[in-house]
């Protein structure tokens, strides 16, 4: 399963992405609005360091408005994933821009019905939340398109979204922070280290 961070911000994205752990980025407009600044350069900057699908996505509400907005996301970058809510005005901007060979992640999808036909219209990605998840990863869509599971808040949800099939997980930074943490990993180094010391006074 790929790990995305759902983040805007540069620090934590730079933090993580080092460590060879990080596919992709997820962002919306409120992550982008913390930052502050030009997002277009933001995401420009998260593109350059992921170097993999970075989702971006529209405010319009309307189909026009939407493929507008995608088109001039897409033209930030090559990795730009454009993002569009799943309404009717969105299925027709996927339909539009997947026609013109473009990303498209559909998010705010709940329901099985809803990830199949935004599938139907070229999306790259749906992107339910994970309580939901159990409504959407099953088998029955043999259509090109990738389970993205998102607002996930904890290591379980991680762990349920492997199980149940997810193709990609974005998670918060803190989230991704989290999984590398365990006491039992820090009381075994701590040991492994006091006995290497024991060992090297003991050549003294």
């Amino acid at each position: 399963m790929k790990i995305f961070i759902d983040s805007g911000n540069l620090k934590e994205i730079e933090a993580l992405v080092p460590l060879g752990i990080i596919d992709g980025i997820t962002t919306n407009p409120s992550l982008l609005a913390k930052e502050g600044g030009d997002y277009k350069a933001i995401l420009k900057k998260i593109c350059q360091i992921v170097k993999g699908p970075t989702s971006a996505e529209v405010v319009a509400t309307d189909a026009d408005g939407m493929i507008r907005e995608g088109r001039e996301l897409a033209a930030i970058d090559e990795h730009i994933v454009v993002k569009v809510p799943f309404t009717k005005e969105g299925v027709k901007a996927c339909k539009a821009l997947s026609s013109e060979g473009k990303r498209v992640n559909v998010t705010l999808i709940f329901s099985p019905t809803q990830a199949l036909l935004a599938a139907k219209v070229g999306a790259s990605y749906v992107s339910p939340f994970v309580g939901r998840l159990d409504d959407i990863a099953t088998s029955g869509m043999n259509l090109k398109t990738e389970i993205l599971v998102a607002s996930v808040r904890n290591n379980i949800h991680i762990i349920e979204a492997a199980r149940m099939g997810a193709d990609i997980c974005t998670c918060p930074a803190a989230v991704i922070e989290g999984m590398f943490k365990h006491p039992l990993t820090d009381i075994g180094l701590e040991r492994f280290l006091k006995d290497w010391e024991k060992a090297q006074a003991a050549r003294v």
